[in-house]
């Protein structure tokens, strides 16, 4: 007895599909344009990148980071994670196209319900990296915790824990 299985898709095509997903995922999210904030893929893991700017500098006698544009950078980091890591399987599958993403029926995002961001040090001018890390998706509820970093990882400048509201799956 033998089974079919359906052709395989070049890995090109798959890398093209995640690429223009994700990039239409963060179109979708016009404050992450104001913080110039883009994000580098590695298979499913992101990576948030929000270039150092002097507009998002909050202290000019230290100088450094606002401590709202550290905040939204790593909220907008959590909420990107959280979407591709619900879309991660349909995107592989081909069953979430970038076109999925726009228009009416465009794929909606979790609702933040709170937010806790603990400053441990001064943001410096210059790059800043995050990572998010999903510690519980349902269907109503998950909670995100996010790391911030700008010259080593291993000295973080802000943690944050977001709590989301998931929203109802498309019928």
């Amino acid at each position: 007895m033998s089974t079919s299985r359906p052709p395989l898709e070049p890995v090109q095509v798959v890398k093209q599909r995640r690429d223009a997903t994700l990039a239409a995922l963060v179109n979708r999210v016009p404050f992450i344009r104001v913080l110039g904030v883009h994000f580098e893929r590695r298979g499913d893991e992101l990576t948030a990148v929000m270039p150092f700017d002097p507009r998002l500098i909050g202290n000019p006698m230290l100088p450094a980071l606002h401590g709202g544009a550290t905040a939204g950078f790593l909220e907008v980091a959590a909420v990107i994670e959280l979407t591709w890591t619900q879309l991660w399987n349909d995107v592989e599958t081909g069953r979430v196209t970038p076109e999925d993403l726009s228009g009416a029926t465009a794929i909606r995002m979790p609702k933040t319900v709170d937010f806790s961001v603990d400053y441990l040090r001064s943001g410096l001018p210059r790059d800043a990296y995050a990572r998010a890390r999903v510690n519980r998706s349902g269907r109503r509820y998950a909670s995100v915790h996010v790391e911030g970093w700008q010259d080593n990882r291993s000295r973080l400048f802000a943690q944050a824990t977001g709590h989301f509201v998931m929203p109802a799956p498309a019928e």
